[in-house]
């Protein structure tokens, strides 16, 4: 059986270990505007990068934003992951196929879509001005709470999918007991499936962490060009500037500082899970 599994593991190894590799090895050079990369074993581009302010702001924004979202789609799809792993018959497959559906549009066309309905001359003005509720077109779109929106709407497909399948492994019995036994609602999903849902708490929001703290299209479209989060910066370094080693030093920022935080917090999750 173990050997079943080496060509996709050497096939991992080459296609996505081999690239990580080149491109630390990139982020210890040194950049020049004439040669654009000097080779060096140097940590003066992570050290830069920690101590300028501009991006201990933009890393402090992308963590506060995957944070958010991270909660809010945790907040939004624990009743949804729960009725759909609860649904009998016909419609659960459809409804599934329609929580799938977004996967299927590309980020690019789904943020265009937000930026139709958001914007100063939107959907959303046009039928508040309509009402008489505002004069003025109300500015949403280029706010964090634009790219929050955006975000959410992104990853809350993975958060749904993550829970109904734990949630569907807990015998409805469980939940029937504890209801005969005297306690209300609210305490079955405190006491009962709260608890026993956590291993997919702890792996829906790991995976919607990571897909937040590496957003790309969203806050680059929704955000505006003043609104900053580490993947467009790292975009920035590469391409714009040409700045290699330093765009390499971020990626390994953005990729060390979410690999620790998810592992932190699933850790904890966890922990609580077996106490």
């Amino acid at each position: 059986m173990p050997l079943l599994l080496l060509p996709a593991a050497l096939l991992v190894c080459v296609m996505m270990m081999a690239p990580m590799v080149l491109l630390f090895r990139y982020s210890l050079n040194l950049y020049s505007p004439t040669q654009l990369m000097v080779e060096a074993l140097s940590p003066a581009n992570y050290l830069n990068a920690v101590r300028d302010p501009y991006y201990r702001d933009v890393l402090g924004t992308t963590l506060w934003v995957a944070l958010l979202c991270t909660l809010l789609a945790l907040a939004a799809g624990f009743p949804a992951g729960y009725a759909l792993a609860r649904m009998r018959g016909r419609w659960k497959a459809w409804l599934t196929l329609l929580t799938i559906f977004p996967l299927m549009v590309g980020n690019v066309v789904r943020a265009a879509g937000w930026m139709t309905l958001l914007g100063n001359t939107g959907m959303l003005n046009a039928a508040l001005r309509g009402l008489g509720l505002v004069g003025e077109p109300v500015q949403i779109m280029y706010t964090t709470g634009a790219v929050v929106i955006g975000i959410v709407t992104v990853v809350l497909p993975y958060m749904i999918l993550t829970l109904a399948s734990v949630i569907e492994s807990i015998p409805r019995s469980v939940e029937e007991a504890a209801a005969n036994m005297g306690a209300r609602p609210f305490t079955v999903f405190r006491r009962v499936v709260f608890p026993l849902s956590l291993p997919g708490v702890v792996a829906g929001s790991a995976l919607v962490f990571i897909l937040c703290m590496n957003a790309y299209a969203t806050p680059v479209l929704l955000g505006g060009s003043q609104f900053k989060m580490m993947a467009p910066a790292v975009y920035d370094q590469f391409v714009r500037t040409t700045n290699w080693p330093f765009g390499a030093a971020l990626a390994f920022i953005l990729l060390f500082v979410t690999l620790g935080l998810t592992m932190a917090g699933s850790a904890l999750l966890q922990r609580r899970y077996r106490g």
